[in-house]
Order: structure tokens, then sequence, then C-alpha cells
């Protein structure tokens, strides 16, 4: 009896550090964090804080606004949208969102590379979309690894470092149950991805 007790405090324990680490560590913070960090560099100096939280707004702030606001209509039951049937309409935020975003972007002339992570940005939801028709994949595991990915690529590759928070993220998702270890492989390695648009840079 001692046993199943210690087991499942255990367990409840493991679950609360991950669901701690899914929330933390949810793709609106990333962004708004990894886009401010990225303008920055990609200015060299404070006049890219605008266009950082520009595309923090565009590719963070507004998906989770949408999707908050779906929720509270009933749309699903919280922000994680296990349903992969009723995702379509969050990409298609996501698609628009960045879109205007990176608009907005060229027309005010914004730092090349946070103008290419929007695009890559993009690219990327065209991504998830495509392979959520078929089949669920992890965004939050596609937006941890491409925000480090792409920091290492504007600030330094000592970011690469930080693949073990895109690790702990994976991780979180497994352990929740939201997704399985494939589907969370599969998302980080698109989010790796995304950095290969600054090869045409």
């Amino acid at each position: 009896m001692a046993d199943v007790a210690t087991r499942r405090g255990r367990s409840d324990r493991v679950t609360s550090l991950a669901r701690a680490v899914t929330e933390v560590f949810q793709p609106r913070n990333l962004l708004l964090v990894g886009m401010v960090g990225i303008g920055l560099a990609a200015a060299g100096d404070w006049t890219g804080l605008p266009w950082g939280l520009l595309a923090a707004l565009c590719a963070g702030i507004v998906p989770a606004s949408y999707i908050e606001w779906e929720r509270k209509r009933g749309t699903w039951g919280d922000r994680h949208v296990v349903d992969r049937t009723k995702r379509a309409p969050i990409f298609f935020v996501i698609l628009g969102s960045t879109g205007a975003g990176s608009a907005v972007m060229v027309l005010g002339g914004a730092p090349t590379g946070i103008l290419v992570t929007m695009l890559s940005l993009w690219g990327m939801t065209i991504g998830l979309l495509s392979v959520n028709t078929v089949w669920k994949i992890s965004v939050d595991a596609a937006v941890a690894s491409a925000v480090v990915a792409q920091l290492a690529v504007v600030h330094s590759p000592w970011w690469l470092l930080a693949y073990a928070l895109t690790v702990a993220v994976c991780w979180s998702r497994v352990a929740l149950r939201y997704h399985t270890t494939g589907q969370t492989i599969a998302g980080a390695a698109l989010g790796a991805a995304t950095t290969a648009a600054f090869l045409f840079v």
C-alpha cells in the first residue's frame, strides 16, 4: 500500500513539473523573448526592439489570444487543442498574422534578420498545417526548436546549448500525454529547419 502511495506521489510530482514546463515555455512566451532578442541582434541596437515586439505580437500573442477567445467560447477545452481536426483555424490565424507582420516589416524597412525570421516562421506554419492534415505534430516543440535555432544563427552558436530547453518542452508534452515522442521529435526537427531560410540571405 505504501509503495502504491509512493508511486502515485512521484507520478503527481512529475505531472506537476511537466505542466509547469509546458506552461512557462509555451509558444507565446518563447516567441516574446526570442523575437525581441532577434530584433535587437538584427538591428544591432535598440531600434530593433519595436520590430522584435511586432514579431512577437504577430507570431505569438495574436495566435494565443485567438486560442483563448475560442476556448472561452467553448470551441475547445484549453490552449493545447488536443484534437488534431480542430487545429486548422489556428494555423490560418498564424499565417494571416505573421504574413501581415511581414508585410509591415517590408514596408517599414525592418532589419533583414527579423524579417527573415518572420518569413521562416510563416514557412514553418505551412509545414505544421500540412503535416497536421494527416498526423498530429507538436507545435510547442516546433516553436521551442525554431526560437533556439534562430537565436543561434542571429546571435551566437552558444545559443544551441538552449536546446536543453527544447528537450524539456518535448519531455513535458509527452509526459502530459499531449503528444507521442515521435510527434515532438518531428516538431523540433521542423522548427530547426526554419533556419534554412537564413541560407538565402
